[in-house]
């Protein structure tokens, strides 16, 4: 097992990577205090639910929530049923709620606990590669508006994050390979090295070699560890986490979030911001070949359906939460492991958008 300190305001918190984790009730107990809510969906529940149960074993008063699966239901009407729970089961300001789950649950109960009383603990308990790199860690939590993704939300640092390895064993090959796309986003953004070992263990990595795996997942947390430290409350360059987000939560806004999971939007996302700034002279000329070929290795789609408006995108991107002065901003890239966040003309996206549309 490695631990990660994440540094914020209040303190930091750790973050456990290791493999039967969920399993370990030392590694749990230590984080749980007042009455116990435990959030969860129905596909990861059947799975998990039962694995917490020894480190649940103490507490006397605990309940769960079983929520539907999917980022459809990721509403303000889902949060409200956590903050209902917890009111039922009397909770007060020493509460727990432990988010068992993908990004999904991991937002929507973090933005819960966020609310109830001004502020209660959330423990972290990420069963997606999505969620174990990027959702779970930062403390971002949310749930979305038909209008776009992530609009409503707070920030809210968890008492703690485990990531149980073991878990990703029962992820679809469609689940776990979307994950890789925001495993790929830090080597882009700020890890050169990062990025090439991607490159080199590409084949690893789709296989779910162990070694590579722990790897990835360790590099993925530990930047971003670094960056939450940094900005914690995405004043600066925490921005550039949302590599290739504002074209992805676009396109998931566009299709309802029905056509493509969030790490195959992002994954779209970042080859289209590639090749913009490619197209915008920031980068040398074959860069985007070279993230597109990564992308494919992973096993990743690099392309928009022909069914989509470029100027329905458009659109949905001038809502985005970067955005300043009604003027368009995304994160691009000055080279591969060197990210910039800077507005851009909607002419210059709409090339993009319509070139590989």
């Amino acid at each position: 097992m490695k631990v990660i300190q994440v540094a914020h305001g209040g303190g930091h918190y750790p973050v456990y990577v290791g493999q039967g984790l969920l399993g370990v009730t030392t590694v749990l107990e230590r984080h749980l205090s007042g009455r116990v809510l435990v959030v969860s969906d129905e596909n990861v529940a059947r799975l998990y639910l039962e694995r917490l149960k020894p480190a649940l074993g103490r507490i006397e008063h605990k309940q769960r929530l079983i929520l539907p699966a999917g980022e459809e239901h990721k509403t303000p009407a889902s949060w409200q049923r956590i903050l209902d729970e917890l009111v039922a089961l009397r909770a007060q300001r020493d509460a727990t709620v432990l988010a068992l789950g993908g990004g999904v649950i991991g937002d929507m109960a973090g933005f819960a606990a966020a609310c109830y009383m001004r502020g209660i603990k959330v423990v972290q308990l990420p069963t997606t590669l999505l969620a174990q790199v990027d959702a779970a860690v930062g403390g971002k939590t949310g749930v979305n508006h038909r209008e776009g993704k992530n609009l409503i939300g707070a920030f809210h640092a968890p008492e703690a994050v485990v990531v149980d390895l073991d878990t990703l064993s029962s992820l679809d090959e469609r689940d776990y390979h979307a994950g890789l796309a925001e495993v790929v986003k830090y080597g882009a953004i700020r890890d050169p090295a990062f990025f090439a070992w991607l490159e080199a263990n590409a084949e690893a990595l789709s296989a779910r070699v162990p070694q590579a795996l722990m790897e990835a997942v360790y590099q993925s947390v530990r930047n971003k560890a670094e960056v939450v430290a940094a900005d914690e409350l995405e004043a600066g360059q925490r921005a550039l986490l949302n590599f290739g987000h504002t074209f992805g939560h676009a396109l998931e806004t566009a299709t309802e979030y029905k056509a493509y999971r969030h790490g195959e939007a992002v994954a779209i996302g970042m080859a289209l911001a590639t090749r913009l700034s490619e197209l915008l002279g920031r980068v040398e000329v074959g860069t985007s070949e070279r993230m597109i070929a990564l992308l494919d290795k992973l096993g990743l789609p690099t392309t928009l359906p022909e069914d989509q408006s470029a100027e329905r995108l458009l659109g949905l991107m001038r809502l985005d939460k970067k955005n300043r002065a009604d003027q368009i901003r995304l994160v691009l890239l000055d080279a591969l492991g060197q990210g910039c966040v800077m507005p851009c003309p909607a002419d210059d996206i709409r090339e993009v958008l319509t070139q590989h549309g």
